[in-house]
């Protein structure tokens, strides 16, 4: 579509840059990724077709301890790198930050220290012609200075209000100076772009909100006098008539407004606080209320993309942009977020809003937003690109942002399902939409797959053992006519190992010719396959962790059908995704050993646990909720997916007999060889990964797993901010206040695995 400027609607990217400071800490996310020894990520980049980048050469980075400390090696190698590629960096010199140490928002001297260093920055860069000199500064001056999550950590509306003048005077000024030296340079000038409704007693404090969220606009743009309607406000809290009229006399209107649009944004005030027992309230000084955020409020939800641009072009008529779009989220909800900024985007430009560009933001991830960068937890949210494994690795929402690059409509079934923020109901009808197809839906696996993809709006078609026999060729090929899949999720299989040593032939059907007539049928029907295999394809001898190059050698029939299996899969199918985790445990399974270890010790019995088998046992929502996404995003060959950690399983039963309150002096102790197994197990199977750690460490699954022993799935979980990270167990939670195991011959899988 063709806006009122004459070009079409581009997609950006955009690296998440923020050094902010906690304390006497800075967190630097781009450290963080890798990114600075690692400059193919631009080739990345620009080889989904992205042609603008914003793209931080940030303030303390750059000149940590002032201008005689300079250090330009990264920023040099990097634009000279993007304008080789034929890539426009808009250049970012403060991304919620506070300067270096020398300085911060609320001091004096803040606004002419940081137009000295954009000073500097254009003299050595006069061809860069795109700035975002501070990136959010009425979003930092809260966090900051009224919330008091980051440095200052001051609490209080005359701290507020000063870093929010400083950062505008600062943005002024440097881009008076940037100009200087390159006349042409442009400003886009980015904030976040939230509104607020809330109950009839909160109207005012709803209005009073409505009107800030727009105030570091106005004010650089020479908008805020005598009648602007916070102007008392502004000055009732320390700013000085001389600083305002020094910037209304120095209006400086941005080339586009950037708008940071998040899930999270759109927040509701609500004065009935009892209804949120899980809320601290806060207030005003006058009123109690909550700050919720209004996609989960009933009846209510978001205002969408659409009616953000619509509000932000009649106040300003100046050219918009999408800034940031990114979900931290499940995959599929990620692309339905980016997809959702775009289609707004779209219908603006089709009733005369100039609309530029959206951009997909974090392309190489963000860490520990869940925390509003508070604490360095390793809470990793992807983007376009994952980098946990210290390579870039293509995500779906790369292929979605090519697709949007080169002009296609992006197709993945997946995007036929309204995200969370707009749907109606829990559970997706394969009906008009390409469903999954799920294999060995009533085992353990299978019906954890259903539940959690009924949960993140996955249309599935699930079939039981008796339904669908995987290891009949002509059954398979009809079940793939019927339903018209896009993609096969195998869950069945022959689940008892020790049964196994006697039942050699039924094993094998199950576990490597079932899946082997799978990978054939989607190699020719061109679907995507996604097959589990175990931890027993190895015989124990390593002193370190597996990972997923290192040669199988199982010790039992059970595991030489998984490693059979394995080899037939990849070699009729190599786009196939093969999975090797451990024993799981989960809420949904009454049999695996978790839950009869626990039930025992209940029961007052003893219960007893091999100390001479060390494992990675893993969270079967974690297990499920990680692979949906390496299948959506096209992943291939064998990975590892494993809780991070390791213990002997009478260790195992001991720390969740101490996280479940249970008396943990019940577990007894002893080696493998009394337990009268049948079949030889690895004395070690810890599962590494060449592939990034991608799921949470054991014991937090494990407190998890006691806090929530219902078969059940949770959603709402309390993180704070703008940004939704993927709960423990499932898709997208809500933000708080801002303020402040025996079995038949064959069967599903289940946790008995080991």
């Amino acid at each position: 579509m063709i806006n009122p400027n004459g070009q079409p609607l581009e997609i950006w990217g955009g690296i998440e840059c923020t050094i902010n400071r906690v304390g006497h800490r800075y967190c630097d996310q781009v450290e963080r990724s890798g990114h600075y020894g690692r400059l193919s990520d631009l080739d990345a980049v620009a080889a989904l077709g992205v042609k603008t980048v914003r793209y931080p050469a940030l303030w303390e980075q750059v000149m940590p301890h002032g201008p005689t400390s300079a250090f330009w090696g990264h920023t040099d190698k990097a634009l000279e790198k993007l304008r080789d590629l034929g890539v426009t960096p808009i250049v970012g010199l403060l991304h919620h930050g506070s300067g270096p140490f020398s300085t911060q928002l609320l001091d004096p001297k803040f606004s002419p220290a940081f137009s000295d260093y954009a000073a500097a920055f254009a003299a050595r860069y006069p061809w860069v012609r795109h700035y975002t000199p501070i990136n959010e500064p009425l979003t930092t001056a809260r966090f900051s200075a009224l919330y008091g999550h980051w440095f200052p950590h001051h609490r209080n509306d005359r701290s507020f209000v000063t870093a929010l003048v400083n950062q505008c005077r600062a943005v002024v000024e440097g881009m008076r100076r940037i100009r200087e030296t390159t006349p042409d340079a442009q400003l886009i000038q980015t904030e976040d772009a939230g509104s607020t409704r809330g109950t009839a007693p909160l109207a005012e404090q709803v209005a009073f909100e409505n009107d800030r969220r727009w105030l570091s606009f106005d004010l650089i743009s020479g908008g805020v006098n005598d009648a602007h309607r916070l102007w008392h406000y502004l000055l009732s809290n320390g700013a000085s008539p001389a600083d305002l009229d020094w910037l209304a006399a120095h209006a400086l209107i941005p080339d586009i407004i950037g708008l940071n649009y998040y899930v999270t944004s759109d927040r509701f005030l609500d004065d009935r606080v009892d209804r949120y027992p899980l809320v601290v309230p806060g207030g005003n000084g006058r009123q109690r209320y909550v700050d919720v955020d209004a996609a989960h409020v009933p009846r209510l939800g978001i205002r969408g993309h659409r009616a953000m641009l619509d509000a932000a072009w009649r106040r300003y008529r100046v050219p918009l942009a999408i800034t940031e779009a990114h979900l931290g989220c499940t995959r599929e909800e990620q692309m339905r977020w980016l997809m959702d900024a775009w289609h707004g985007a779209e219908e603006a430009r089709a009733e005369g809003v100039d609309v530029r560009a959206v951009t997909t933001w974090a392309m190489l991830g963000s860490w520990d937003w869940d925390s509003l960068v508070t604490v360095s937890d390793g809470h990793y949210e992807p983007g376009a690109f994952d980098v946990r494994s210290g390579r870039p690795r293509p995500t779906a929402i790369a292929t979605v942002v090519s697709e949007l690059a080169t002009g296609c409509v992006p197709s993945h079934p997946v995007l036929a399902v309204p995200g969370w923020w707009q749907r109606t109901s829990k559970a997706v009808a394969p009906s008009g939409n390409r469903p999954l197809l799920i294999t060995g839906s009533r085992g353990t696996l299978g019906r954890a797959f259903v539940e959690i993809c009924a949960a993140r709006g996955v249309a599935v078609v699930a079939l039981s053992r008796r339904e669908l026999d995987i290891s009949n060729p002509d059954a398979v090929r009809a079940a793939v006519r019927a339903w018209r899949p896009w993609a096969i999720v195998n869950a069945a299989g022959y689940v008892n190992v020790d049964q196994a040593e006697r039942e050699t032939s039924s094993c094998r059907r199950a576990n490597t010719v079932g899946p082997a007539i799978l990978a054939a049928v989607c190699r020719r029907d061109r679907l995507r396959l996604l097959t589990f295999s175990s931890d027993l394809v190895f015989d124990g001898a390593s002193g370190r962790p597996y990972l997923e190059t290192d040669v199988v050698s199982p010790l039992n029939v059970y595991g030489r059908t998984k490693a059979e299996a394995e080899r037939r899969v990849l070699a009729l199918d190599p786009a196939s995704l093969v999975i090797r985790t451990s024993a799981f445990f989960g809420p949904w399974d009454q049999y695996n050993l978790l839950t009869v270890a626990l039930r025992t010790i209940r029961d007052g019995r003893i219960y007893r646990a091999a100390s001479d088998l060390t494992v990675s046992p893993t969270y079967l929502p974690d297990l499920v909720n990680v692979s949906l996404d390496l299948l959506i995003d096209g992943a291939q060959g064998i990975w590892h997916l494993a809780n991070a950690g390791s213990f002997t399983w009478a260790e195992f039963a001991t720390v969740a007999a101490r996280a479940a309150g249970v008396d943990d002096q019940l577990v007894e102790a002893c080696d493998a060889s009394a337990l009268g197994l049948a079949a030889r197990r690895p004395r070690y199977s810890v599962l590494g990964t060449e592939h990034g750690l991608l799921l949470p460490p054991l014991e937090d699954a494990i407190a998890r797993y006691a806090r929530d022993l219902e078969p059940r799935v949770m959603v709402g979980a309390r993180w704070p901010k703008k940004r939704v990270p993927p709960s423990h167990r499932l898709a997208c939670t809500t933000a708080p206040n801002e303020y402040g195991a025996a079995g038949s011959q064959t069967q599903e899988l289940s946790g008995d695995w080991n």
